[in-house]
């Protein structure tokens, strides 16, 4: 017996992506679109649910919007070892979801992020949808299953790398043999053993 989420999960994997859909139109409407913009719901209900959004004031969806690739560096144009030029293999460090959830983070300074999803790309750019939860918010400060984001120590929570974005680009998704290093952080075993 399947839920109903489960039907709109396998409508959106198995949509069209042929010329004229609604996945089509969709990227259309996004390219025209600003980089940071709310939207009025979740493009892909299931997906939202799962990682925690309620229809419930106190909720709020942003689509964000995030170049590919690496950190593209202008070329020196003389006087230079190949390999000392700086141009390619240079990258953040981070995912680009984890970036785009700190752009949504310093346009709603208020806010805080709870986890965000994939929901569309092109050939230039990736788009994501940003859950965002007002800590202030009467209904969330009610709500026993939200209310630990009100807490001071989730402030600014995806800076830290604490959304489910950062821990994967912090490599926290692995552990055991092989992760000793990444706990409790990176620079913290930096120069710790060989």
């Amino acid at each position: 017996m399947k839920s109903g989420y489960s039907y709109v999960k396998d409508t959106f994997e198995k949509h069209e992506k042929d010329y004229q859909t609604p996945h089509w139109y969709r990227g259309i409407e996004y390219r025209k679109g600003r980089s940071i913009q709310r939207v009025d719901r979740p493009t892909k209900i299931h997906r939202a649910r799962t990682l925690g959004y309620k229809a419930k004031q106190g909720y709020m969806i942003v689509r964000a919007r995030i170049r590919k690739g690496g950190m593209h560096k202008v070329r020196p144009k003389r006087g230079r070892k190949p390999r000392a030029m700086g141009v390619s293999k240079y990258t953040t460090g981070k995912n680009l979801q984890w970036i785009a959830e700190e752009r949504v983070q310093s346009k709603y300074p208020n806010l805080q992020i709870l986890n965000s999803y994939k929901i569309y790309s092109d050939g230039r750019h990736w788009y994501y949808e940003v859950i965002l939860v007002d800590p202030n918010h009467p209904v969330i400060k009610s709500d026993a299953k939200i209310n630990w984001i009100c807490d001071p120590s989730h402030t600014k929570r995806v800076t830290r790398g604490l959304t489910s974005a950062g821990k994967r680009a912090r490599g926290l998704r692995k552990k055991g043999w092989g992760s000793e290093k990444t706990r409790p952080s990176i620079r913290a075993n930096k120069g710790r053993g060989k």
